[in-house]
């Protein structure tokens, strides 16, 4: 599953950079996530509840944060299990400043689905994929504006 989009945020490259790189405010923002646990240099466990449709699953796994090109991009590696399926996927994320204090973030990669999770249907996983990149983006920009109150 091919996943893409990108989002203006009112804060610099940095500030946001500084942001998404602490596991303590990514997982805040990141819907589904419930705790996640540093376990090496760049390397977390990320324990995650998400509904999918009508399927609803706990995920376990890792999260690592790759290619590291400050304050501009990097990668997430993320391996996820669950009772209903496994998900693999590599995201690019971009931060390309606009101007002081306003930046766009884009994000482009592949999700490998298995299980009851590969049986859902590419329309409905491409919908719930467009709807928690939307939760995310909407919770990174509200956290922004409460940190700049």
């Amino acid at each position: 599953m091919e996943l893409s989009g990108n989002h203006e945020i009112s804060a610099s490259a940095q500030t946001l950079w500084d942001l998404l790189m602490d596991p303590d405010f990514l997982a805040k923002i990141t819907p589904g996530i419930t705790r996640m646990e540093k376990t090496g240099e760049d390397n977390y466990l990320a324990i995650a509840d998400v509904k999918i449709g009508p399927v609803k699953g706990s995920f376990k796994g890792e999260v690592q944060i790759a290619d590291k090109e400050e304050p501009n991009a990097f990668t997430l590696q993320v391996q996820q299990k669950s009772s209903i399926g496994n998900v693999t996927a590599d995201v690019h994320i971009k931060i390309a400043t606009i101007d002081s204090n306003k930046s766009d973030v884009s994000f482009e990669g592949k999700a490998k689905l298995s299980g009851l999770l590969a049986r859902t249907g590419q329309r409905v996983l491409s919908g719930v994929a467009n709807t928690l990149s939307r939760q995310f983006f909407e919770s990174l920009e509200a956290e922004i504006k409460q940190i700049n109150a």
